[in-house]
This record gives C-alpha cells, structure tokens and sequence, in this order.
C-alpha cells in the first residue's frame, strides 16, 4: 500500500489488474484477515467516504482534505498528553488515541 491509504475498491481494482479473476469478497476478507492480525490498519470512513487502509500501523495523525478527500500521515508529539488529559477528563481507560485534522490540503488551498 505505500505511502497511499486506499479504500476496499481502489485495492481489488489494483489486484484485478494482476489475478482478473479475484472477487471483491476475496479482497474485502483479505484486508479484514490483515487489519485482525495487525498487518495493516482501517481508517473509519470520513463523512460519506468509505474506509481506507494503511500500511502503517504505528501511531500517527491523519489530516483529510475536505474539498478532494486526500490523507495524509503526520505525527504530533503533543497526542500522548492528549489521550492523558482524554482518559482523565472521560475518565475511560485510554488504549490509544487518533488525531484527525481536516481542512484543505495545500493544492485546494491554493487553487481557490
């Protein structure tokens, strides 16, 4: 998956290009059986949009682009004192926390 978070569809798309005879279920159970096993990580769907996939699994921040739904990976050291003050302020057991920025990237940014 690279540096890119597909969705579902963008991966049987790629995979059909190389197996033409692969199913959508296949792939679909595939990055289930990889997301279970810690392989790969899901990124709950966006507004409408539906989830993607990311090949790093380590922590890190997202940022979603709300005009052309690019992602981007980032990392903000600030996140851990985040989940603290989350978990005190909930008062919920934090096991991680996610942060997700969106705006607009860059390109849409400069194009309006």
């Amino acid at each position: 998956m690279r540096d890119e978070h597909p969705t579902a569809t963008e991966v049987f798309e790629r995979a059909k290009e190389k197996m033409p005879g692969i199913s959508f279920a296949t792939v679909y159970n595939s990055l289930r059986y990889l997301k279970d096993a810690g392989l790969i990580r899901e990124i709950a769907s966006f507004g409408k949009s539906p989830s993607r996939y990311d090949s790093e699994t380590y922590r890190h921040d997202h940022a979603v682009c709300s005009s052309c739904g690019k992602l981007v990976d980032f990392d903000l050291p600030g996140t851990v004192a985040l989940q603290r003050a989350a978990a005190r302020a909930s008062r919920f057991q934090a096991e991680s926390v996610h942060l997700t920025l969106y705006g607009l990237c860059p390109d849409c940014r400069d194009s309006k």
